[in-house]
């Protein structure tokens, strides 16, 4: 008779968490595509398209417009090569990654707010840790598209120059879809990490521009920055992927590079942690509008 209290007990507790998990996917479902009509259709997606096509239309001016720089690729690949990853790092990841996920993931609550939309979301019967979670992935589908895209439209811009005959070599044996694969992967590794802390910093903050400022000088500081304190931050672990190691100037601070199997758990943790925090902080924020 015990036994068989305690099985019917666990059957109605399974029959409840799938139907609330069922419940969750459904909210997050439509949320998603609010979000995203929001993310790529919105008043605000205007800057993220212009900003996303900056690396892609500086590829193509060298490629195109050109002739003489185009033939220089072509004759020295290897310094094409390192002049590719420099543009990516110091452009791309810093600059387009990073601002880009400023724009995108501090909008997601703090935008709300300034829009005075986010109570509607408040008054809905929704978990707001169900409402992080499907914010945050919608940013990162925004994020990863567009800024997928910027990193492959560079790529091809690059190899464009080079021509067709040297392109298929290099692809097929001289690992060029390894470092496209590479590039690809760490411009969402960027994503991940960066969209992470500037939505903790869009909900935790009032005036997100302070925290957002500090975030971006650390990181382009990171180079001259002591062992230790280099592996507080973003670029480090991004850095450590780049099939070609970047040339970071004469007073950098030289670190070796995180291996694969630390640097991608470590920023998923990192990812991890911030997003619970930021559930943390939601379930108790109180909105009030007319203080911001």
């Amino acid at each position: 008779m015990i036994f068989a209290k305690i099985k019917t007990s666990l059957i109605g507790l399974t029959s409840v968490d799938r139907a609330s998990l069922s419940l969750w996917r459904c909210q997050i479902l439509a949320i998603l595509r609010i979000e995203l009509s929001k993310n790529f259709w919105g008043r605000r997606a205007m800057l993220l398209y212009l900003l996303a096509l900056v690396p892609v239309v500086i590829l193509f001016l060298l490629a195109i417009v050109d002739p003489d720089g185009a033939s220089d690729i072509s004759r020295d690949w290897n310094s094409s090569q390192q002049a590719f990853v420099n543009i990516f790092d110091a452009l791309i990841l810093r600059s387009v990654v990073f601002f880009g996920s400023t724009w995108i993931f501090m909008n997601l609550f703090r935008g709300e707010v300034v829009d005075r939309s986010l109570h509607y979301y408040f008054l809905a019967p929704l978990r707001r840790e169900v409402l992080v979670a499907a914010k945050y992935i919608a940013g990162m589908v925004a994020a990863a598209v567009l800024f997928s895209f910027s990193t492959l439209g560079s790529i091809f811009f690059l190899y464009y120059a080079r021509g067709y005959p040297a392109n298929i070599d290099f692809l097929l044996d001289g690992g060029g879809w390894q470092q496209i694969l590479a590039y690809e992967a760490i411009t969402l590794l960027a994503c991940l990490g960066y969209g992470a802390i500037f939505m903790f910093i869009g909900l935790f903050f009032r005036n997100p521009i302070i925290p957002g400022l500090v975030v971006y000088g650390w990181e382009w500081i990171n180079f001259l920055l002591p062992p230790l304190l280099k592996k507080i931050s973003i670029i480090h672990y991004l850095e450590s992927h780049l099939p070609i190691p970047v040339d970071e100037g004469p007073f950098a601070t030289i670190v070796a590079p995180t291996a694969v199997w630390i640097s991608v758990p470590s920023l998923l943790i990192f990812t991890g942690l911030v997003l619970t925090l930021t559930a943390i902080r939601i379930r108790r924020m109180e909105i009030r509008y007319g203080m911001e």
